[in-house]
């Protein structure tokens, strides 16, 4: 369910939104009879100096207790994530690190995101300031981090999102999206307060350092990556195996127990649903931010299905074998 929203504001109309000068006035002399526009939640919306109409966020979403849905989008297809957003997701993450595009592909999925105003969070190839710069400044609501290994680590990725003094960002808020091209005039006052700051662990060596993780001030959420941890402990394609699941437990209590929430110096628990772990039993332990099903995984399945009901119709000699078969590679892939 989506939160309401302020009816103060609103969009402009294609005819509203051109700008002429009027009679005797030059073109390069700034002209406007509207109110500040600002960034939220995906789209422009008309708001007072006093901050009248603003939308709710991820962050405020979070802070007052809900617990949000998303989805991966690793195909960076603007289609499939117009699609992801429409279907109700709270959030869909547009997947740069195993997903095949780039800053470019990405734009386009954050422009089709914000058509149907659902946030987007973008997840980097690498935690650098370069791929940190270049996300931001398309405009994300939130922002993931894989592979942070420790506070250190931790502490620059949040570096990386922050002007200076406070931090490395390079600057070109004037021109870039994240701004609205330079026509949110106060973005620099609200940009820090609004970015969702995501660092993923799936490391042993940040398994044991989790409670720093999140102690950083500045980092909002820690993402679990069972996938990559189950790897780094000796059980590639196992996630499920028993050892794995005792280390996400004991990671997942370790993080609630720094009461996630800005000012209680915390951090928000997210993570990926599992075949063996679903998304329902995750709100129920505890955490805030659950991504039930990848666009690919979605497809995959329903092509694969698709394929297997037209062999296995009544008279086809593949039926049993299909079957079979199956089942056999799930066990063994979510074995323990």
């Amino acid at each position: 369910m989506r939160p309401s929203y302020s009816s103060s504001s609103s969009t402009p109309s294609p005819s509203s939104s051109i700008v002429r000068a009027p009679p005797q006035t030059s073109i390069v002399t700034p002209f406007r009879s509207h109110a500040p526009l600002r960034w939220r939640s995906g789209r422009i919306s008309a708001t007072s100096a006093a901050g009248a109409g603003r939308q709710a966020t991820l962050k405020s979403r979070l802070a007052a207790g809900e617990t949000l849905y998303g989805m991966f989008l690793l195909s960076g297809d603007p289609t499939l994530a117009e699609i992801a957003g429409l279907a109700g997701y709270d959030y869909v993450v547009v997947d740069m690190e195993h997903g095949p595009g780039g800053i470019s592909s990405a734009l386009t999925c954050l422009r089709a995101l914000a058509a149907a105003a659902t946030p987007a969070i973008l997840r980097l190839p690498e935690s650098s300031a370069v791929w940190a710069k270049k996300a931001l400044d398309i405009g994300p609501q939130g922002i993931m981090f894989p592979m942070v290994d420790g506070a250190s680590s931790a502490a620059a990725a949040v570096s990386f999102c922050r002007y200076p003094p406070r931090g490395l960002r390079g600057a070109a808020h004037p021109v870039v999206r994240a701004s609205c091209y330079g026509i949110d005039d106060d973005y620099l006052e609200h940009y820090e307060e609004e970015l969702l700051i995501m660092c993923q662990v799936e490391t042993e060596k940040a398994a044991m350092d989790v409670e720093a993780i999140a102690a950083v001030e500045g980092v909002d959420c820690i993402q679990m990556g069972p996938l990559d941890l189950s790897a780094a402990m000796g059980f590639l394609w196992k996630p499920g195996h028993r050892k794995v699941r005792e280390t996400m437990a004991d990671l997942e209590r370790r993080v609630l127990a720094t009461a996630g929430g800005g000012a209680a110096g915390g951090a928000y628990l997210s993570g990926f649903a599992m075949p063996y772990d679903p998304p329902e039993e995750m709100k129920r332990r505890g955490y805030s931010m659950v991504a039930g099903a990848v666009d690919l995984g979605i497809f995959r399945q329903a092509a694969v299905e698709d394929v297997q009901r037209f062999r296995t119709a009544p008279g086809s000699s593949e039926a049993a074998d299909a079957g079979e078969e199956g089942d056999e590679n799930e066990k063994a892939y979510w074995s323990e």
